[in-house]
């Protein structure tokens, strides 16, 4: 059965093919793909503070990996919204092979359900695409601001931290 752990630097590699696999889907597909730093995102699941989670059958398969943050970024969030307790999820990315039994929302639900456990209100979000603004619209989270970042558009995005029912099910089917 497949489980959020964190990441190890054993992952690295696995984590690492996993991203290219992604990013040959998205240069299909005609989308800018992460290709140019698949080593250095997969890298990050070294990192000592533990904040780098994969989805992983064991040890032997992981599918998904994404980062859960303490705190939201200062920018592009009011005074009021930083204060609120939240966990602030980015560089999520799956396997595409996976794709149909939708692992990011697995993912993206269980980020939720811990976020509750550990007391947070919320969980935010951000992405530079409107297609993946929606998509993470249809696992619950509302658009809250549209800043421009540098050269980028970033939507920032938040969902209110609650258990969920049924997680380990939506585990067990991937």
């Amino acid at each position: 059965m497949f489980a959020m752990r964190p990441a190890t630097t054993d992952d690295i590699p696995a984590v690492e093919k996993m991203i290219l696999a992604r990013c040959a889907w998205m240069e299909q597909g005609g989308l800018p793909s992460w290709r140019e730093s698949a080593a250095e995102l997969a890298g990050q699941a070294a990192n000592p503070d533990g904040d780098v989670w994969v989805l992983a059958e064991g040890a032997r398969r992981i599918i998904g990996c994404t980062t859960i943050q303490e705190q939201t970024p200062a920018w592009g969030w009011t005074d009021e919204e930083l204060a609120e307790p939240a966990h602030y999820l980015y560089s999520t990315v799956t396997d595409p092979a996976y794709r149909a039994k939708k692992p990011g929302s697995v993912m993206s639900l269980w980020a939720v359900d811990r976020a509750a456990a550990h007391g947070r209100t919320w969980v935010r979000r951000g992405c530079h695409f409107p297609a993946l603004a929606r998509y993470y619209q249809d696992q619950g989270f509302e658009l809250v601001h549209e800043v421009q970042r540098t050269r980028a558009k970033v939507f920032l995005m938040a969902r209110r931290a609650e258990r969920v029912a049924g997680l380990e099910e939506r585990f067990r089917v991937l």
